[in-house]
């Protein structure tokens, strides 16, 4: 089967939808398909290209039997909305141009957000006669609408344009249940067009061992502290402000840190935010190479999940099945109903309290210390290898594609 897949993310991001496009590109050529990724140059979440990528219009690489074909997007040095636009549109341009250089493929795998790439997949589709997947990783339009964060007329044109590719989709997957229940409800496709590619769990997160994790405490100067940690992107949808307030609660404990970890659109605001309330208990590290965040993971004592309340069943934060893969026990600070609150109920790993709440946020961080968090750890490793396993997730997904493209070609075995 010969594959193209069009995504603004990929390697060597390391957070987010970059993270699971890589993984699953790379699993398809591992089991012996022809894999061609058109992406841009890596610039997430610091929202800057990497040095290695610099000046560079074009470019292709190979990396463990994907073909990554890069080609240019402007990259706003601040992130606003109209920036954010510009920034989307010179991608979906680009990719067109660079697709069209490619053997026409037998199925095209569309990655969104961002969203107008449905405009490259229905081009792309109709000339080449081959069916696309629309695979929505976040509903863009929906959480713009609900964070007003574009004018209207815009956000009419995101709808339209959605709408559009649902349609012409031979299949739309996301997520969840939660995300795949609000597409459905939209009344643009029936049941039988959409499906999950759940995201697959890192296996070696749960070998990590005690020593990387003191390591990392060691080389940050964290000895003897207990860690609440949050890790991945910093943008708007996380409500990272509540960290911020459960903080300022409890700054006369000198024996816990609030490590804060990565980077993103409002990091610098955070940053300033915890400046002006002069928090003590507060640190920020920049994105951690694979090693160090491997330490982190085993240093942290408690990792959250935090969300605004609006973005319930419309994204589905990434860093939910790393915290559980690595059994870390998690206090997720998100709506009851979103996909990230079940999942922290059924795997019995943590504690889910009111979004936006700082005061419930401390109270149940100090519930989940005082209780038994070896326990809520192996309860965690034991769910994400139950629902997530590479095996699991990524041969449902590799099997849906072949069944769409028409192959006749026999599925391997794993392994």
């Amino acid at each position: 089967m010969r594959i193209l897949i069009l995504g603004i993310n990929y390697w060597p991001e390391e957070t987010g939808i970059g993270a699971f496009t890589t993984y699953r590109a790379e699993y398809l050529a591992s089991r012996g398909h022809d894999v061609t990724v058109c992406t841009t140059f890596p610039y997430y979440p610091q929202w800057k290209v990497s040095a290695a990528y610099a000046s560079k219009v074009v470019s292709s690489e190979s990396r463990n039997g994907v073909r990554i074909l890069r080609s240019y997007a402007y990259i706003p040095g601040s992130v606003t909305s109209a920036k954010r636009v510009l920034h989307e549109a010179s991608f979906i341009a680009s990719s067109l141009i660079r697709a069209f250089s490619q053997a026409r493929p037998d199925i095209l795998l569309i990655v969104s957000p961002p969203l107008g790439l449905a405009l490259n997949a229905v081009i792309l589709s109709r000339i080449w006669r081959i069916p696309y997947v629309f695979d929505v990783e976040d509903l863009q339009p929906d959480a713009a609408a609900e964070l007003g964060m574009l004018p209207k007329p815009i956000l009419s044109a995101m709808y339209r344009v959605e709408k559009m590719a649902y349609r012409n989709a031979r299949l739309v997957s996301t997520l969840t249940t939660a995300m795949r229940r609000r597409i459905i409800e939209k009344g643009i496709i029936t049941e039988d067009k959409t499906t999950l590619f759940e995201p697959r769990s890192d296996a070696s997160l749960a070998t990590i061992t005690s020593e990387e994790g003191l390591a990392f405490r060691r080389k940050f100067s964290l000895d003897g502290q207990f860690i609440v940690s949050h890790s991945g992107n910093m943008g708007v949808k996380q409500g990272l402000g509540v960290i911020l307030d459960a903080a300022a609660l409890s700054r006369d404990d000198q024996s816990t840190v609030f490590l804060i970890v990565g980077d993103g659109a409002v990091r610098s605001k955070i940053q300033q935010r915890a400046q002006e309330l002069q928090l003590p208990n507060v640190r920020f590290l920049p994105l951690l190479d694979s090693d160090e965040f491997r330490g982190f993971l085993k240093a942290s004592d408690i990792c959250l999940v935090t969300q605004q309340k609006t973005v319930s069943d419309m994204v589905f934060p990434s860093k939910t099945v790393t915290y559980l893969a690595a059994g870390c026990p998690v206090v997720a600070s998100v709506s009851g109903n979103s996909e990230a609150a079940k999942t922290i109920e059924e795997s019995r790993a943590g504690l889910v309290v009111e979004p936006e709440n700082p005061e419930a946020l401390l109270n149940a961080i100090r519930r989940l210390r005082a209780g038994d968090l070896d326990e809520y750890g192996a309860r965690a490793r034991e769910y994400s290898s139950r629902r997530w396993s590479s095996e699991k997730v990524l041969g449902f997904f590799e099997t849906k594609l072949l069944e769409l493209s028409g192959s006749e070609r026999e599925i391997k075995a794993p392994g």
